[in-house]
């Protein structure tokens, strides 16, 4: 995997080595395509920062009074307003759509937090907490203050979100709302109708709300498995799950395989590690555990449940398993861990949403085959039955 040809394991280990946040850095090489010089990362994120806040109004009439059960569904809200807000909308200039990109990248994590506090307090009846964003604060520092009620976080819980930014920022073209995106782009529509397309086709389970999925298959294993540590009592229980006898009765073992990464994912490679350390300083090793377990008996279930003599067929997880773990350990609600996965993507987005304006001139038209039945004659409607 690579983004403008960097291996996502050499952006991510230098950022580590360099002890510096770089989803900002990440956004700047997806959108222009290169690696930033520090003059130019230093103005790019004062860019962002600045762009943070939502105004008071917004915030009184655009998020407190209409809470949605569904923090996607909220971001897709919002973004239809800042349309409504922007003094050229309709413009599809590169400068204006990458100006409109940035508003959009600094502005989602605000939203996302601001709109799960609404939630709580409309229909959850808990205290409301609005901070305001710092901008002495990376992305993912920036966020975690939003989030929590005492604003505290710890230096690894920041380290980890920020590798979870990068990770989830791209992943070409032909991903759900990636491809949605391009399509809705080639109409040479405004920023922000393509943005909402892109966010509804992430809100589906099988595309945003896989690690989600994951986290609640994983309860089910630790509530129906009289002893998860038992590698054949686990084995058991994902064969029922191929099944349909278990889980969510869709004979999906969740955040295991992945079309493109047949042999692995290596966005879930660099994650595990990150998940090892994290699980160790929550003195949640247990919870890691589980998950390894399952990683190392998902391909013995599937051979198993399919009738091959093979011990193990060769199956991996993708970065939804891993990512509905990290998430649990930092106490994330699950409810906004698919509004998270937008939080990242929208720097993807807008990426391909500007080569789409500047490289595609034509109208995008996915070929279909009809495939019902041929001349049919028409029927009076008195003498149908």
């Amino acid at each position: 995997m690579r983004y403008r040809g960097i291996e996502i394991k050499d952006l991510v280990n230098g950022f580590l080595k360099e002890n510096r946040h770089g989803f900002e850095e990440t956004a700047y090489l997806l959108m222009f395509g290169e690696q930033p010089v520090k003059k130019d990362l230093d103005e790019f994120n004062y860019e962002l920062t600045k762009k943070r806040s939502l105004s008071k109004e917004f915030v009184q009439n655009i998020i407190l009074p209409f809470p949605s059960k569904d923090i996607i569904n909220k971001l897709m809200t919002a973004t239809t307003v800042f349309y409504r807000t922007d003094v050229n909308p309709d413009d599809i200039a590169t400068d204006n759509v990458i100006r409109q990109c940035m508003n959009l990248i600094a502005k989602f994590p605000t939203v996302v937090a601001y709109s799960y506090q609404a939630k709580q307090y409309k229909h959850n009846n808990k205290s409301l907490y609005i901070h305001n964003p710092r901008t002495d604060l990376t992305a993912a520092e920036n966020f975690l203050y939003l989030l929590r009620e005492d604003t505290e976080y710890t230096e690894l819980e920041a380290q980890i979100l920020d590798l979870m930014l990068i990770i989830h920022a791209d992943h070409s073209g032909g991903n759900n709302s990636t491809f949605t995106n391009h399509l809705v782009s080639s109409t040479h529509t405004d920023t922000y109708s393509a943005i909402v397309a892109a966010l509804a086709s992430l809100k589906g389970p099988l595309h945003g709300g896989a690690n989600l999925k994951c986290a609640q298959m994983m309860d089910g294993i630790k509530e129906n498995v009289k002893n998860p540590d038992n590698d054949s009592e686990v084995l058991e229980y994902l064969i029922n799950i191929l099944k349909g006898k278990a889980g969510d009765g869709s004979s999906k073992i969740w955040g295991m395989g992945h079309a493109v990464y047949t042999l692995s994912d290596p966005r879930a490679v660099l994650l595990k590690n990150k998940a090892k350390e994290l699980a160790t300083q929550k003195d949640k090793m247990e919870e890691y555990e589980l998950y390894e377990r399952v990683e190392k008996k998902t391909g013995e279930a599937l051979a198993k449940y399919k009738g091959l003599d093979k011990k193990q067929l060769n199956i991996s997880p993708n970065v939804d398993f891993y990512s509905a773990l990290v998430y649990d350990l930092m106490n994330f609600p699950r409810d906004i861990f698919p509004a998270m996965f937008s939080m990242s993507r929208i720097a993807g987005w807008s990426a391909h949403r500007i080569e789409q304006l500047e490289c595609g001139k034509k109208l995008i038209r996915p070929a279909s085959v009809y495939a019902g039945p041929e001349d049919v004659k028409f029927q009076p409607l008195n003498k149908r039955s």
